[in-house]
């Protein structure tokens, strides 16, 4: 069960006592909700993801301080890849007077560390790969536009059993894609998302509803008229959210039926 759903059920403070007499009070309710136990292949697979993501994240920290360290002596480069790579460049030139030598020398340190995790996370990319390509229902999901590899992945090793969700908005109000509510007296008040379930499940759905966007944008829209609607009356963050919605909606429906991706007729045509 999560622990969110059995926290109620605690009477006072918190102890072993306290916390086991919650449990079973919670585990007789009859809407309770429990989690489904994943595989260990599906563990695994989510333990890359996290790794790997934990990576990215030290490795966008390692970058910030290279950059943040070098401007301090008034060294700095154009945002990006390129950029860091000419930031290295200067401290690899023992000739360039602007850096001292011990500055160079912690430089360089924070250099060689970025240069390992670079080559740890391709290491990662390619397992990650393997693994897709070894699995028929990750196969099926790649083929949804805006779902690569890493999110088909992902949602095979998250999802233990896409059927214990009774629906595709319950599936998307599990990841954080629905709006939050604030209804009474029947009135319907719908905010923002309410960012709630899971957090990496939920960049990666937003990561790519935004490339679909961004090519739809470069290539035109009018094979999606959906999505050419949508744009022209709301932000683009903001129609980036409702088709991510719409994409964890088919890979849910895609996973409960086994099917494959069906373009629509209006893409199909």
């Amino acid at each position: 069960m999560p622990p969110a759903y059995v926290k109620p059920y605690v009477k006072r403070q918190k102890n072993d006592a306290a916390d086991a007499e919650a449990i079973c009070e919670a585990v007789t309710r009859p809407n309770m909700r429990f989690v489904p136990t994943k595989t260990p292949e599906q563990q695994s697979c989510l333990m890359l993801h996290r790794t790997r993501h934990l990576f990215i994240r030290q490795q966008t920290a390692l970058i910030n301080s290279i950059r943040a360290h070098l401007a301090e002596f008034g060294i700095v480069a154009p945002v990006g890849r390129n950029g860091v790579e000419q930031l290295l460049e200067v401290v690899a030139d023992a000739n360039d007077a602007r850096l001292p030598e011990i500055a160079r020398a912690c430089v360089a340190a924070l250099g060689s560390q970025l240069q390992a995790l670079k080559a740890q996370i391709l290491a990662f990319d390619r397992c990650i790969m393997a693994w897709h390509r070894s699995n028929e229902t990750s196969k099926r999901l790649d083929a949804i536009p805006g779902v690569g590899p890493a999110l088909a992945t992902a949602l095979v090793a998250s999802v233990a059993d896409p059927k214990a969700f009774r629906s595709g908005r319950d599936f998307s109000a599990w990841i954080g894609l629905v709006p939050k509510q604030n209804s009474s007296g029947g009135k319907d008040k719908l905010g923002s998302i309410s960012k709630q379930g899971d957090r990496y499940l939920r960049s990666l759905f937003t990561a790519g509803a935004l490339a679909v966007i961004r090519y739809a944008k470069l290539h035109g829209t009018k094979h999606r008229p959906w999505l050419t609607a949508l744009l022209a009356r709301r932000p683009t963050k903001v129609a980036a959210i409702a088709l991510a919605n719409k994409m964890a909606r088919m890979a849910w429906a895609m996973m409960t039926r086994g099917e494959r991706y069906k373009e629509p007729v209006a893409l199909a045509a």
